[in-house]
């Protein structure tokens, strides 16, 4: 049978096969090694893997007094590794969290914490957020390290707990603690960016300008409850159930800025007929308002339009025999720039119209509930770096040809808030490609494919050292 490769997956393995053979299965090893670490909140332990990445570094040559673990406790351990340069420059930090969200057997069709490749894909927790990048950025330290390789200033490479919970926090905790550790020019934070691909073909090549500010909800209804076989309109599941339908017919207004407005222009180009008519009609003024109901239901659309609230946990009752005295929800919100938790937070009291629902915001950081949300709204995007974006347009055009580099707004939230709060400038680059329909960060059966992985290798390689010398790359 004769295979006919198109020529944007030829271009994906052909930048694969930059990576040599060694190189490959350091970056394999690592990567298994970190997928097999349960680091999740419940369970996990972060410092297991930090040290683990510590003495990979320490066998490949790096000084013990440039790379340690810390943290809080015994189970959030924190690395920071420095990979000392000539000191032209003022360092560059990476960050990048060791820690995964949780993941059921029962709910996966493979072990999520067993690392295992088939069909093309790598499969575990944590393949697409974010041990992918934390494997990647201590292989590239090996690389350079074994080559002895000296950038013109020097990069510190942080690996961090709970960016998906908890309540030690790595970046943090560092920033607070050993801020002198963290020293920077400006950070790079692979967590967010990357290639976005439709069935392996480039579309473009991402880089975070701006992110939604995280914040999670609290609601509560209480009854005095009774007996089942009595049933009255008092029954507190019933008002939660209630305040979320509401919710969910509710979404919050259309909104853009300067950083999605100029994604949607260019991404405009590159989607179908219809959905590029849409976006052209959407970024009108004023803007078509059938044009966004439609592209309302692409849940990447909608969630880079509109601040977005949605139901993640439930709780209720406390007997099979009783009314429930007592229900509960968590909805966590993704918010856009300029808008802050406690204006949220307004809004729902307005959306959910129940005097009986009480709702409280839950800190990040202590996990207290609080009857008042903080006023703080999202950082205003810094200003993109020309050596930055500059090297990342000439490494992109080479891998991925034709696919523009495109500054977006992440849609989550990332560690980046705590670094620019810090003053440092922060840029979320990655080179991991990913079907925009196969994204199952946090999801069931995460996955990477197996060619994205080590084109990943190959881009941070060439990202890093473009961006420490005056080659080429």
């Amino acid at each position: 049978m004769k295979w006919i490769l198109s020529a944007a997956l030829c271009a994906l393995y052909a930048a694969a096969a930059a990576v040599d053979e060694p190189t490959k299965q350091l970056a394999r090893d690592i990567f298994q090694q970190l997928i097999e670490i349960n680091t999740t909140d419940s369970v996990g332990n972060t410092t297991t893997a930090a040290e683990a990445m510590r003495k990979r570094l320490l066998d490949a040559g790096m000084p013990a007094s440039d790379v340690v673990v810390m943290g809080p406790n015994d189970r959030k351990g924190n690395m920071v590794a420095h990979l000392r340069g000539t000191g032209a420059g003022k360092p560059i930090l990476i960050i990048a969290h060791l820690d995964v969200v949780e993941a059921k057997r029962s709910d996966w069709t493979t072990d999520p914490f067993k690392f295992i490749e088939k069909d093309g894909f790598f499969y575990g927790r944590g393949t697409q957020d974010m041990k992918e990048s934390d494997a990647i950025a201590v292989t590239t330290f090996i690389r350079f390290l074994k080559e002895g390789y000296k950038p013109n200033r020097d990069l510190i490479l942080a690996l961090t707990a709970d960016e998906e919970g908890g309540t030690s926090n790595g970046v943090n905790w560092l920033l607070k603690h050993h801020r002198e550790l963290l020293d920077a020019e400006y950070a790079l934070n692979p967590d967010a960016g990357g290639v976005t691909t439709e069935k392996g073909k480039p579309v473009d090549v991402e880089v975070e300008a701006t992110e939604k500010l995280y914040a999670d909800f609290q609601l509560t209804a209480t009854n005095p409850g009774g007996h089942s076989s009595l049933p009255t309109a008092d029954n507190a599941i019933y008002e939660i159930a209630d305040a979320l339908g509401r919710l969910e017919k509710t979404p919050f207004p259309f909104e853009l800025n300067n950083v999605t407005r100029a994604w949607f222009t260019q991404v405009a180009g590159s989607e179908s007929p219809q959905v590029g008519a849409d976006i052209r009609a959407m970024l009108q003024d004023p803007p078509d308002a059938a044009a966004i109901a439609r592209l309302s239901k692409n849940p990447r659309f909608n969630s880079t339009f509109r601040t977005t609230c949605v139901a993640t946990r439930l709780s209720g009752g406390h007997a099979d025999n009783a009314l429930p005295q007592t229900a509960q929800a968590l909805v966590n919100c993704r918010i856009l720039p300029g808008h802050s938790a406690e204006e949220v937070r307004q809004e729902l009291i307005k959306v959910f119209a129940d005097p009986k629902i009480t709702l409280r915001y839950k800190d990040t950081l202590t996990a207290e509930y609080l009857d008042k949300a903080p006023d703080t709204k999202a950082f205003l995007p810094p200003p993109l770096r020309p050596d930055v974006m500059n090297s990342l347009r000439a490494i992109a055009s080479k891998m991925w040809p034709g696919a523009p580099v495109i500054p977006e707004m992440e849609t989550g939230a990332s560690d980046s808030i705590y670094t620019i709060a810090a003053g440092l400038p922060s840029y979320g680059i990655n080179g991991i490609a990913i079907d925009s329909d196969d994204v199952r960060a946090h999801g069931k059966d995460e996955r990477l494919r197996v060619d994205s992985y080590y084109n990943g290798v190959d881009f941070y390689y060439r990202f890093l050292k473009a961006i420490t010398s005056s080659a080429s790359y």
